[in-house]
């Protein structure tokens, strides 16, 4: 193989893929990047086993072929270089001469057989939403996803698509976020897919464009192309928890708030809360909320008052501090709304009002006193 491209053209494309490319392994072949040169086209591919990423460069392809090359090697020659054209070339023995106009580099390769291959996407179904609503549908989701390796099923997150209507779904067991839209097509797919965590948060900063991104849905796995770039996911292929049952439907105690106002209450008391179990209780009575928290372990304390919309009542819940501040954090209108039922009940958590064609729903589970969850 020999091709010429320009630095920055490489230094783009290699900075793409990394984030398909482990920096750890038991697979030394996986710390490489896939070259392959045809004709005028240098493809490039990096993958972890359950992401790999694809991306084609122009450049001036000599000769035909392929070599795997690692990649942390050549991401740093690259950013180490100024803007100038950059040749790579591989022999027989897969051995690497990198060429600039400052000089040459000489690293080993690996032959591109030993690469993994392509995933194939079979029985492939097309689903087309808009860039901004995928954008949202995750952002109101996925911080609460699991990170337990032990509920696999939990580390993604549930996309349901019906034909005028899509929902994503999240939750690591204490809490749980599902986001519906109803201004959405399915091309007539229809059915259930769980999307990896880690695949999420790598299309999530390409989703800024307002235009359509289109997801292929295969038996194994889902594939999408953005910014010049083919990414490849395993779907998670275990039985997702039917949601729905643990939503509640009797909780009739209404508190609104000023959700700017509460997030500032429970982040500030929560600094003085056990750093083990982050537990804050939430006083409720007639127009006003407490938010207090008490660590014997320090012996420290804290407790703060703000005016709310109450009337029913009086109800002590407990709560962990970090999961109600990220359920805040993601509701985005003026108030927010709490629909409860007892201290050991799950509480929703939801905005005053919802956007057109939208409906987000969170869910919290409790904490009894002493810091255990319910």
């Amino acid at each position: 193989m020999n091709v010429s491209i320009s630095r920055n053209s490489l230094q783009s494309a290699l900075q793409n893929l990394a984030k398909a490319t482990p920096t750890r392994s038991t697979i030394p072949i996986l710390s490489s990047v896939l070259f392959t040169a045809r004709k005028e086209e240098l493809e490039m591919r990096t993958t972890d086993l359950e992401i790999t990423l694809v991306t084609t460069a122009q450049g001036s392809v000599e000769s035909e072929g392929g070599v795997a090359i690692p990649h942390r090697t050549l991401m740093d020659i690259t950013n180490a270089l100024p803007e100038t054209d950059v040749t790579i070339e591989s022999n027989d023995e897969h051995r690497v001469v990198i060429q600039t106009s400052f000089g040459n580099y000489d690293i080993s390769g690996a032959p591109p057989e030993d690469f993994p291959t392509m995933p194939e996407v079979d029985n492939k179904k097309e689903i087309g939403i808009a860039s901004s609503v995928l954008k949202r549908l995750v952002e109101k989701t996925s911080f609460a996803l699991s990170s337990d390796d032990l509920k696999p099923a939990l580390m993604g997150a549930l996309f349901e698509v019906l034909e005028n209507s899509i929902s994503v779904v999240a939750t690591d067991g204490h809490r749980l976020s599902v986001c519906s839209r109803s201004d959405f097509s399915s091309r007539g797919y229809e059915g259930r897919v769980i999307v990896p965590k880690k695949f999420l948060n790598l299309l999530l900063p390409y989703l800024d464009g307002q235009g359509e991104t289109v997801l292929w849905v295969g038996d194994n796995h889902l594939t999408i192309s953005f910014s010049g770039i083919t990414a490849f996911s395993r779907v998670i292929d275990e039985r997702y928890p039917d949601y729905k049952t643990v939503l509640p439907k009797d909780n009739s105690k209404i508190l609104t708030a000023d959700r700017e106002e509460m997030l500032a209450s429970v982040r500030r008391v929560s600094i003085f809360s056990n750093r083990a179990t982050r537990q804050v209780e939430l006083r409720l009575s007639n127009g006003e909320a407490v938010v207090t928290t008490e660590d014997p372990e320090s012996a420290s304390s804290a407790q703060e008052k703000f005016q709310v919309q109450y009337e029913d009542e009086d109800l002590t819940v407990g709560f962990n501090a970090n999961y109600l501040v990220d359920i805040l954090t993601h509701i985005d209108t003026e108030k927010v709304v709490l629909r409860l039922n007892s201290p050991i009940s799950a509480t929703l958590v939801g905005p005053d009002k919802h956007e057109e064609n939208e409906e987000t729903t969170m869910l919290l589970m409790p904490m009894r006193t002493g810091g255990e969850q319910v």
